[in-house]
């Protein structure tokens, strides 16, 4: 059994959703709450599983030792070799080097500055409000936007690299989700947005969605 603990709304834990809707992973979803209760990612519980307090957290009881696994591109390396023969992560080393880029591009660049602890800290020592921590975040989307369309337009088909899907793709939705709920338009990005609705109509994706999920408030 594999067990994925994340949250409706992390855009983390929706990547791994999404690896784990197109390679067909049966799974169980543990929720993790993220504001309820001061935040279940800070429980005993959570806290042995992952110290970290990082949602999305992987347990792979499938084998004959059971393997735990944290951060997003790490599980989803991890599925996509066990379960997927390396189909999201490319078919040489230069096309594996290129989309682990664009990747990062996304998890390591834009991500980390729209996180919510990152977000929740704005407030404790800037006094940020709600527009302003809106703001932050259009701020940082938009640069990191702003070099991946570039990027995109020399490489991409119907996808991202190619068109074949690819973990860029997987890390790029869940992060246009972001950029919606917190208003920033894509008008100056035709290629992003074209990707985006091209991924919005694979299965595995929508199925993915937040509000698609039994935890979503």
């Amino acid at each position: 059994m594999l067990i994925l603990h994340g949250y409706w709304r992390s855009s983390a834990a929706y990547r791994v959703r999404i690896v784990l809707n197109l390679l067909a992973l049966t799974h169980e979803h543990k929720s993790v709450h993220l504001v309820k209760n001061g935040g279940e990612q800070h429980s005993d519980e959570y806290d042995a599983l992952n110290p970290s307090h990082l949602v999305p957290t992987l347990e792979d009881n499938t084998r004959y030792e059971p393997v735990v696994i944290s951060q997003s591109m790490a599980i989803m390396e991890y599925l996509d070799e066990v379960f997927g023969e390396g189909k999201l992560t490319g078919d040489n080393p230069v096309e594996r080097a290129h989309i682990r880029a664009l990747a990062q591009d996304i998890c390591c660049d834009i991500h980390p500055l729209n996180n919510l602890r990152v977000i929740q800290h704005l407030g404790d020592i800037a006094s940020f409000e709600a527009d302003d921590k809106a703001q932050w975040m259009r701020h940082w989307m938009t640069t990191g936007f702003s070099a991946l369309e570039k990027k995109l337009a020399k490489c991409a088909g119907q996808y991202c690299v190619g068109n074949e899907l690819s973990l860029v793709d997987v890390c790029l939705i869940p992060q246009l989700y972001n950029a919606h709920r917190f208003g920033l338009s894509l008008d100056k990005y035709p290629t992003i947005a074209a990707i985006e609705q091209r991924c919005l109509a694979v299965p595995a994706f929508a199925q993915a969605l937040p509000e698609n999920q039994t935890d979503a408030t």
